[in-house]
């Protein structure tokens, strides 16, 4: 009688698994498209960027169709500058920078902005400060020989820096490869002062080592983990000052977006659109997605000698 017990536990155990197998086709509801604001603006001198576009069904893979025709305003205590549409890129306004203007303009620790977007009939708006940055002191390259993340005989990278002193600094640090900028969801770092949130303390200390770790996620065709770097690579890291709201933005980004699969995700946060910082003047017109952030950035870069 045990026996039987057993192999009828082994075949409906079996049977659950197989049925997870099944293909489906699941019925999505339809909704209206929504402005989505990519408006990450920063004190470095170059051309700076605000890209719209409209959200898309979720099992959609075309590119998402760029809003033309809109009126992109950042206001400043300064005064305001306009955001003029790219002839040849649908959605994408500009603002073409000079190192004076730049620095008059977004050089200012403390102060505060106004991004406002008309489109049509509706009228986005969305609010943002300045905050401090630190520098970066160095950046160090490490010969691996047994690290379990990486195969044998790898180089990683880490750069150091030291949080500012005084409670509520938070960071994007953002990491390139041979000038290609690592922005795959399990590549995304953020930080709440020298740490991974507001509830330790790292106030005023050298980032923690997962934090200031700047290495590609890359694998070969087999799906092996590849060597961060070889000899001849070359590093670039940047630490952005975000705002608190921005710093939960990416958060959630990173949660909705570094999803591996397997049998996990049965378990897994279900998806669902991540907080924004874009309001609509009229409360009961259409929602927006997307960010508003104005940084302020330190960087340094370093090569890998061969």
């Amino acid at each position: 009688m045990k026996f039987h017990k057993q192999l009828i536990g082994i075949l409906l155990g079996a049977s659950l698994f197989y049925s997870c197998e099944k293909t489906i086709n699941p019925q999505l509801e339809s909704a209206a498209p929504m402005l989505v604001v990519d408006a990450w603006l920063n004190n470095k001198v170059e051309d700076q960027l605000v890209k719209l576009s409209w959200s898309q069904s979720y099992l959609d893979n075309e590119v998402p169709p760029g809003v033309s025709g809109a009126t992109v305003t950042v206001r400043y205590d300064g005064g305001e500058i306009a955001f003029t549409e790219d002839a040849d890129t649908p959605g994408t306004y500009r603002w073409v920078a000079t190192d004076a203007t730049s620095k008059d303009v977004f050089g200012t620790i403390g102060r505060r902005y106004t991004l406002t977007v008309k489109v049509g009939e509706e009228t986005y708006q969305a609010t943002s400060r300045i905050n401090r940055t630190v520098l970066i002191d160095s950046i160090t390259f490490t010969y691996d020989e047994n690290d379990p993340q990486y195969p044998d005989n790898s180089y990683t990278a880490e750069f150091w820096a030291t949080d500012a002193v005084g409670k509520g600094d938070t960071y994007w640090i953002r990491g390139y490869k041979n000038k290609v900028a690592l922005l795959k969801p399990s590549e995304i770092t953020v930080a709440y002062d020298a740490g991974f949130s507001g509830g330790g303390n790292f106030d005023g200390v050298t980032f923690l080592p997962p934090l200031r770790s700047v290495n590609p996620d890359e694998q070969d065709a087999d799906d092996k983990q590849l060597s961060p770097y070889e000899p001849g690579d070359s590093v670039y890291v940047e630490i952005h000052s975000i705002t608190l709201e921005a710093y939960n933005f990416l958060n959630e980004v990173i949660v909705q977006t570094d999803r591996p699969g397997g049998f996990g995700e049965l378990f897994s946060t279900p998806l669902s659109n991540v907080s924004t910082n874009i309001v609509n003047t009229d409360s009961n017109g259409r929602k927006a997605l997307g960010f508003f952030n104005v940084s302020a950035v330190s960087g340094m870069g370093k090569k890998l000698k061969e």
